[in-house]
C-alpha cells in the first residue's frame, strides 16, 4: 500500500471518527435532529478538504524544511483563515437551515467558534510534521546504516589483498632458504585463502571461527620464523561464541609478528588470550618488541586503523581498542567488545 492511499485513509477515517465521536457527545445531552447530523457531516467534509488544502500548503512552500520558529507563525496564520473560513460556512449553513440567530454573531461565540477549530488544525498539523519527522529520522538512519555497510565492505575489501601480499612475501623468503618448507607453506596459504572466501563475505564471524583463521595463518608464519616464532593460547570458553568483526584478530596478530618479532634477531613470542568479564569479551594480543607512539604508527598504520575504523562503525562506543607497551619488551594490544551490538 502506498503512501498516498494510506494518507486519504487516515484522512477519511480520522475525519469520520472525529464526527461519530462529535454527534455521540451531542446526543448524551439533547435530542438530535437531522438538521444537527447533516450540519456535523457538512463540517466533517471541510475538515478533510481543508486540512488537505493546509498539506497542499506545506508541501508546495517547503514547510516541512523550516526551523519551528519561521514555521509556527506561517502556520498559525493559514490555520486562522481556516478557522474563519469553518465558521463562515457553519453561519451559512444556520442561515439556510433557518437556525440563525443574533447569538452567533456575539463576541463569545465567535471567539469560541473560531478558536476551537484552530487547536483541532494544530493538533492535525503537529500529528502531519511528527509523521514526517519520524520518517525523515528512519530515513536518516536506513541511509547512515547503508554508508556504514559500505565503509564496513571496503575496509574488509583492503584485509584481503594486504594479508596474500605479506603471506607470498613470507613464502618467497623461504623458496631459496628451503623450497620443500615453501611447499608447506603455499599449502597452509591455501587453507587459510579458503576459509577467508567464507568470513569475508560476513559482517561478524564466532570468536572461534576467527582463531581458526589466526591459527592457520601462525602455522604459516612458523614454517618462515622456525624457532623463532613461540606461540601460546589462552582462550576462555566463554569467549568462543562472541561475535567479531572477520580478519581482526588475524590483522592485529600479523601486526605484531611484521613490526615487533620479525625485527628482532632472536625473534619472540606471541601470547593470544581471551577473557569474559562482565558480559564483554576482552581480547589480548601479547607480542615481543617496542611500540613507539609515532614511529611504529607509521609503519603498522594500515592494520591499527583499519581495526579502529571497523569497531567505530559496527560498535561505536560500546567497544574499545589501545595498544601500548606493557613492559619495556613486551607490546599489548587490547580490544574490548559487547556481547551484543
Amino acid at each position: 500500500m502506498n503512501k498516498r492511499k494510506i494518507y486519504w485513509m487516515c484522512q477519511v477515517g480520522g475525519w469520520s471518527f472525529y464526527g461519530f465521536l462529535q454527534i455521540f457527545l451531542y446526543a448524551t445531552v439533547q435530542q438530535l435532529d437531522m438538521t444537527q447530523i447533516l450540519g456535523e457531516v457538512v463540517q466533517v467534509l471541510f475538515y478533510i478538504f481543508s486540512t488537505h488544502f493546509l498539506r497542499y500548503i506545506v508541501i508546495h512552500f517547503g514547510w516541512l524544511n523550516d526551523h519551528w520558529v519561521k514555521l509556527i507563525p506561517r502556520l498559525l496564520f493559514v490555520i486562522l483563515i481556516l478557522s474563519l473560513m469553518n465558521y463562515g460556512l457553519l453561519l451559512t449553513y444556520s442561515f439556510i437551515s433557518g437556525e440563525l440567530t443574533g447569538r452567533d454573531f456575539l463576541p463569545f461565540t465567535i471567539l469560541l467558534n473560531v478558536f476551537g477549530p484552530m487547536i483541532i488544525y494544530f493538533i492535525w498539523a503537529m500529528i502531519y510534521f511528527t509523521f514526517h519527522y519520524f520518517e525523515r529520522y528512519n530515513k536518516g538512519l536506513k541511509y547512515e546504516a547503508a554508508a556504514k555497510e559500505i565503509e564496513l565492505r571496503n575496509l574488509r575489501s583492503q584485509l584481503n589483498p594486504h594479508f596474500i601480499f605479506n603471506a607470498l612475501n613470507s613464502i618467497r623468503a623461504l623458496v631459496d632458504e628451503n623450497p620443500v618448507k615453501s611447499k608447506n607453506a603455499i599449502t597452509q596459504l591455501s587453507n587459510i585463502l579458503r576459509n577467508s572466501l567464507t568470513v569475508d563475505r560476513q559482517r561478524l564471524v564466532t570468536f572461534s571461527e576467527e582463531m581458526e583463521m589466526v591459527r592457520d595463518y601462525l602455522a604459516l608464519e612458523t614454517i618462515r620464523y622456525e624457532e623463532r616464532l613461540r606461540i601460546e593460547f589462552n582462550i576462555d570458553p566463554k569467549s568462543t561464541e562472541y561475535l567479531i568483526p572477520p580478519l581482526m584478530v588475524q590483522t592485529l596478530v600479523e601486526n605484531g609478528i611484521k613490526h615487533g618479532i620479525s625485527t628482532l634477531k632472536n625473534g619472540g613470542k606471541v601470547e593470544i588470550s581471551s577473557k569474559v568479564d562482565n558480559e564483554n569479551l576482552f581480547i589480548q594480543i601479547r607480542n615481543t618488541g617496542q611500540y613507539l607512539n609515532g614511529e611504529t604508527k607509521k609503519k603498522s598504520g594500515f592494520g591499527l586503523n583499519n581495526t579502529k575504523k571497523r569497531l567505530e562503525l559496527i560498535y561505536g562506543d560500546q567497544a574499545s581498542f589501545r595498544i601500548l607497551n606493557e613492559t619495556k619488551k613486551i607490546v599489548l594490544t587490547e580490544i574490548v567488545l559487547p556481547r551484543s551490538l
